[in-house]
Order: structure tokens, then C-alpha cells, then sequence
């Protein structure tokens, strides 16, 4: 075999090897991506979360709720003991939590179920919270008040060194103030933000994931799911959809629920028919008295909650405001309301949606509901 042929042969022979070698650290590297990718966690119905489960850590990405393209913030979920390193931008926390500081009492609540309420070492706004153990326990210092939410009380914060602060955002409020420098987590719940009732109630699930309660939470929600569609179904049955009216004038503005709010969703799941329905907000509306009054001066049920040591009368509601009593719903005797001050109706509603609809099925249909159920929130009004 002259020259030139066996260094034809040696070149084709080396350019074999070398593809072979870049096939195999290719595949390599490909598998070694593909074990190491995060799995998305699906969320049938919450939109303003994101979630991703990693063999070391959970990502989640809390979408900004006035633009769902943008990101809000994101958190990286590492069990404590593990060493956790990224070069993409987030917050760190370890858990499960077992020490947090929590702003609203619905998320005092959640806790509660979940089986983590000894993960509650501190609250805000103790006056607003509507359950008895935490006032008890806030007595006997097993608790820290912070204060109010708007303005807590730093020092008893940095004497506690909580593994994270539970704060709801709101748009344009120039983020959350003098604790975005103590170097504590601070998830963004921004759950209260989803505009249907298993979309925020779903978000259960993202607590479960930090507290260590996945299990007890994925049970909770899927009773949950079942339940409140169970019940939609019961609502389709119906022959009439009613027209609703919801909320009372405050001040000089009549604050209504968006038509793309839950509150809108939960009228429609009930079987009636939200006068605003149209409309495309998803947070509350102001309007003027006389927008609202020719919408729903003719609606033939009334809603609203309130927050008083007793429960409110036609006659009271009738010296608030007069033209109240113009409204049909008036007349007829058909407005119901919550008083928020004497039933845990926001620590329970928001994660138990189920239980709000079912009220209002038994106030637009009564004919569907079973001989034993009763209103659970919402009363008739007295005269």
C-alpha cells in the first residue's frame, strides 16, 4: 500500500473516531440536561403562578398580576441542608418554613388547615384576624404582633429573624417599605389576584410546596375542585338565571366587582346572571350611584358583606342611603349579606370557594338544594 493511500485511510479513520467522540459527548451532554431540566408543575386553573420541580430545588415564578408578560419575582425552594447554587436571578428559601411572619388572616387560616399553623410566629393586623386561637396565642407571646400591615413594627421583625414575611402585592405601591432591607425572604401573595375562585384557591398547593404540606394541600384542593364543580353542575339544572346586584355605595363611589373578577365568576357558577357582567376588569370598580342604579335598579337579588358588631336591617340600610330602597331587590325583600365581623368569611372563602357557592345556589335556586342545607356565610336581611 503506497503512501498516499495510508494516509487516506489514517485521515478517514481519524475523522471517524472524531465523530464518533462528538456523537458520544453530545448524547451525554444532552442526557445529562434532560436529568437535570425542570418538570413543570401544571396548574389547571391558577395564572399567575408558575412552577417547576428540579432534583434539588422547586422554581417558582410569580407572575406580575397587572402584566401577566412580566415576572414579578422568582424563588428557588431548597430543603434545608442543601447547598443550592444558580446564576439566574431569585430568592433563596430554605424549607420547609417553620418561622414566618404572615400579613393577612386568610393565609392564617391556610396554614391552620394545612397543618403548619406552627409555622405562624408572626402576624400583621392582629384586630382584623377572625380566629380565635391566634388572638389567644398573640396573649400568651406564643405569637408576635407586628402591627399594622402598612407599617410593622421592624425591630420586633428583626428580633424574631422569621424565614420569610408572606406580604400581598398591590400596583404602584412602590413596593413593601423599610422590610425589603432586613435580607428576609418575601413572597409576593399575590393569590387574591386570580380571577376565578379554583385559580386562586389552587394556589394552596404553592403553600403546601413551601411549608413541606404538599400531600395534605394537593387533598385539600382536589376535594375542593370536586366539590365546587359538583355543585356548578347542580346550578345548570336550574330553569332561571336570575339577575344579581352586588356590593354597597362607599363614600361618593359605589365600588362594583369587575366582570372578570371571582366574584363575577362565582354569580355565573351559581347560575344568575351579574349585571356587570360585560365588563372586563378583574378588581373592583368605581361607579357613581346613578351608573349603578339604572344597571340594577331592577336586579332580582342583592348581595354584599359588611363588617359590624350586629347584623344590619332594611330599616339601617335605608337610613344609609335612602334610594337603597328604590332598588326592586329592596322591595322584594331579597338581599342577603355577609357580616364579615361575626363569620370567618374571608379567613375560609377564598380556599373554600366551594362553600360561597353553595350559599348562593341556595339563594338564586333553592328548589336544587337538598332538604338539610342551609346558608353558611350569607343571611337574609332583617327588616
Amino acid at each position: 500500500m503506497d503512501f498516499q493511500k495510508k494516509h487516506t485511510i489514517r485521515k478517514s479513520s481519524f475523522i471517524l473516531l472524531y465523530i464518533l467522540v462528538f456523537l458520544f459527548v453530545g448524547c451525554t451532554k444532552q442526557s445529562k440536561e434532560k436529568r437535570t431540566d425542570g418538570t413543570e408543575i401544571v396548574f389547571s386553573y391558577a395564572k399567575q403562578i408558575k412552577a417547576y420541580r428540579y432534583p434539588d430545588h422547586i422554581k417558582l415564578d410569580v407572575l406580575n398580576p397587572w402584566d401577566d408578560s412580566k415576572i414579578l419575582q422568582t424563588y428557588f425552594l431548597v430543603p434545608k441542608g442543601k447547598e443550592f447554587k444558580t446564576d439566574q436571578q431569585g430568592i433563596l428559601i430554605h424549607t420547609p418554613l417553620d418561622k414566618s411572619v404572615i400579613y393577612a388572616s386568610v393565609h392564617c387560616a391556610l396554614l391552620d388547615e394545612i397543618n403548619a399553623y406552627s409555622a405562624i410566629a408572626g402576624v400583621c393586623d392582629l384586630k382584623y384576624i377572625n380566629m380565635k386561637k391566634i388572638h389567644e396565642d398573640c396573649q400568651a407571646g406564643k405569637i408576635i404582633d407586628m402591627g399594622e400591615a402598612m407599617n410593622p413594627d421592624i425591630e420586633k421583625i428583626m428580633d424574631l429573624r422569621p424565614d420569610a414575611l408572606f406580604i400581598s402585592p398591590f400596583e404602584n405601591s412602590g413596593g413593601h417599605g423599610r422590610v425589603e432591607k432586613l435580607g428576609i425572604p418575601i413572597f409576593e401573595c399575590a393569590d387574591y389576584m386570580e380571577n376565578t375562585s379554583l385559580g386562586r384557591a389552587e394556589w394552596i398547593k404553592v403553600y403546601g410546596m413551601m411549608f413541606g404540606k404538599e400531600n395534605e394541600a394537593d387533598s385539600i384542593f382536589t376535594e375542593v375542585e370536586n366539590t365546587y364543580l359538583s355543585l356548578c353542575e347542580k346550578a345548570k339544572k336550574a330553569e332561571k338565571r336570575p339577575s344579581v346586584l352586588y356590593g354597597l355605595k362607599n363614600g361618593s363611589a359605589w365600588y362594583v366587582p369587575g366582570g372578570a373578577c371571582f366574584i363575577a365568576q362565582l354569580i355565573k357558577d351559581a347560575g344568575a346572571n351579574y349585571i356587570f357582567k360585560e365588563d372586563n376588569h378583574s378588581g373592583s370598580v368605581p361607579l357613581s350611584f346613578e351608573t349603578v342604579f339604572n344597571k340594577g335598579c331592577d336586579a332580582e337579588f342583592w348581595l354584599f358583606t359588611y363588617n359590624l358588631n350586629k347584623d344590619k336591617t332594611y330599616q339601617e340600610l335605608k337610613t344609609d342611603c335612602k334610594p337603597y330602597s328604590y332598588f326592586k331587590a329592596f322591595k322584594d325583600r331579597n338581599i342577603y349579606a355577609v357580616n364579615t365581623g361575626a363569620v370567618p368569611y374571608y379567613e375560609e372563602t377564598p380556599y373554600h370557594p366551594e362553600k360561597i357557592l353553595k350559599d348562593m345556589i341556595f339563594i338564586f335556586h333553592p328548589e336544587t338544594m337538598e332538604k338539610d342545607d342551609q346558608l353558611h356565610y350569607f343571611s337574609k336581611l332583617a327588616e
